[in-house]
Formats: C-alpha cells, sequence, structure tokens
C-alpha cells in the first residue's frame, strides 16, 4: 500500500517513521507542514492522486490547549477542517483513513472508563474542534477507524515526560496537579498498535487506546522522577484550583480498550514498563 503519513514531525509522527523499516512491503509518505499543507484542500486531493495513496494516518493536530481557547480559527483548520479534506480525498481512491483524536472529547465527570459508545460532551475548544474532525472524517470517508488518546509522551517533542524530568533537575520542589486522574500512552505503544490495524485490515468505527493502569499527574510524575533517578525534587499535590488554565481539563478520562484490544488482538502494555522503555531511551 502506498501510506500517507501527516504531522511526521510530532511525537507520533516520529514514532510511525521508527517502525515503517519492518515494514518493507508498504510505501510510506512522511509529511509534515512544509512538505503538504493538509488545510489546502487542492494540494492534498493532487498529493492523494499522484500518489495513488491508499490509507492515511492523520498524526496532524492543533494540540495547544490552552492557547487553542484564544486560536479557535486555527485550531479548527487544524483540527476539524482538515481531517475532512483528508478523508474526503482518500473516499476517492477507496482508500481508508485512520484519524488520532483524544480523551478531551469527553467532559470528565464520568468515574468509569469512558467507553466508545459514550456520549461526547468536549468542555474545551481543543475537544470540541478534536470531535468535529471525527464526525468530519465519518461523514466523508467510509473506511474511516477514530483512534482516542489520552496523556500522549514519546522521546521525541514537547511532552508531561520531558518537563517533568527537566524540572525535576532543575527545582527543589515542584507542585503537580492530583485530582486529575488518566493513563499514560507511550506514543511508540500506539504507533505499534497502528500498524497492526493496518496490517489486519481498517475495521472502520471507534476505538479508545491508551497504556494500561489508572494514575494522576501526581503519581505520574513521581513514578518519572523514581524510575530517573531523581532524588532531590520534592513533588507536592495540587488540587485543579490551585493551577488554573484557559482550557478545562478532563478531571477523570480513563478510556475502556476492550474494543480495540479484541478486535486487532493486542496486548496493551501496562504504563509504567512503557515509561521505564521511554526513560532508558532518553538516557
Amino acid at each position: 500500500m502506498n501510506i500517507l503519513i501527516t504531522g511526521c514531525n510530532g511525537q507520533l509522527g516520529n514514532e510511525m517513521q521508527l517502525l515503517e523499516k519492518n515494514y518493507p512491503q508498504h510505501q510510506f509518505y512522511n509529511t509534515d507542514v512544509a512538505e503538504l499543507d493538509i488545510t489546502d484542500q487542492a494540494a492534498i486531493e493532487s498529493f492523494v492522486a499522484d500518489n495513488e495513496i491508499d490509507g492515511i494516518v492523520n498524526c496532524a493536530a492543533y494540540t495547544a490547549v490552552d492557547k487553542a481557547e484564544s486560536s479557535k480559527e486555527l485550531c479548527t483548520s487544524l483540527n476539524t477542517v482538515a481531517p475532512a479534506y483528508l478523508a474526503a480525498a482518500v473516499e476517492k481512491r477507496g482508500g481508508w483513513i485512520i484519524q488520532v483524536s483524544t480523551d478531551y472529547v469527553f467532559n470528565g465527570k464520568a468515574h468509569t472508563p469512558y467507553r466508545e459508545d459514550d456520549t461526547p460532551s468536549p468542555d474545551s475548544v481543543y475537544g470540541s474542534t478534536k470531535l468535529a474532525g471525527e464526525l468530519g472524517v465519518q461523514k466523508f470517508c467510509s473506511r474511516a477507524m477514530i483512534i482516542r488518546t489520552a496523556w500522549l509522551y514519546s522521546t521525541f517533542g514537547n511532552n508531561f515526560v520531558k518537563t517533568m524530568l527537566r524540572l525535576g533537575k532543575e527545582k527543589q520542589q515542584l507542585g503537580v496537579i492530583f485530582d486529575q486522574i488518566g493513563t499514560p500512552t507511550y506514543a511508540g505503544d500506539l504507533a505499534m498498535a497502528i500498524m497492526t490495524a493496518i496490517e489486519k485490515g481498517i475495521v472502520p468505527g471507534v476505538y479508545h487506546f491508551s497504556n494500561e493502569g489508572v494514575i494522576s499527574w501526581y503519581d505520574f510524575t513521581k513514578a518519572i522522577h523514581r524510575i530517573a533517578g531523581i532524588t532531590t525534587c520534592h513533588v507536592r499535590p495540587l488540587h485543579t484550583s490551585e493551577y488554573p488554565t484557559p482550557a478545562n481539563r478532563p478531571a477523570y478520562s480513563v478510556l475502556d480498550k476492550t474494543k480495540i484490544k479484541q478486535t486487532y488482538d493486542i496486548e496493551i502494555p501496562y504504563w509504567e514498563e512503557s515509561l521505564a522503555k521511554c526513560i532508558e531511551k532518553l538516557k
């Protein structure tokens, strides 16, 4: 297959590129904004047609959650409009699209893991534009797979793990939110799940993927420091109210992953195992 990867310079896009060498039977087209502007419909249509694209993995998104509150137009363009363009272009070739989405499509008021058929109710511009992106992709491509994920980190780009490693070495004391609960996702594990879905054949629909287990940001930070051997920084728990942000965060964003595990027969690693692997790579 000829497979287009968008957002190849991001965390997930970079992890996808690391795996591509294991799949020499496919031709991958790794693009970011310099190679392909996904907000340009004509550019997408000609790229997909010229390169006879069979499938698209859309890793590109506007992910600055707080900035999104004041940059609604740009956020909508990247998270809602662009995925619909990609979906429509690949549909013309009878192809498929994997759209990466987010736990932010939920408001976080639940207390049991969110299933794919739970009603979304986003509480931020970021969450609203990503939900609209899901709906657009499903509307314009009959072979659309949506994968919602949460708390993404990797050895690439800027993320919570790398920030906590840096601050742990720089600061003697750190306050971290303890009343927001979720599950970290190592982008390498998500990339592997995406490749498995491509190999086994796209089963359209919405899926959830994160690592196994449940944790707070505070506990996550403590684990990051413990695994990395950082002992000089005292981490103290903060209430969300003590750390106001422009965008609301889901207080509870644990995702039920039963569907993707059963559909593709995959085993998902426990969050701490994947965190240790990532920290080892960063060393």
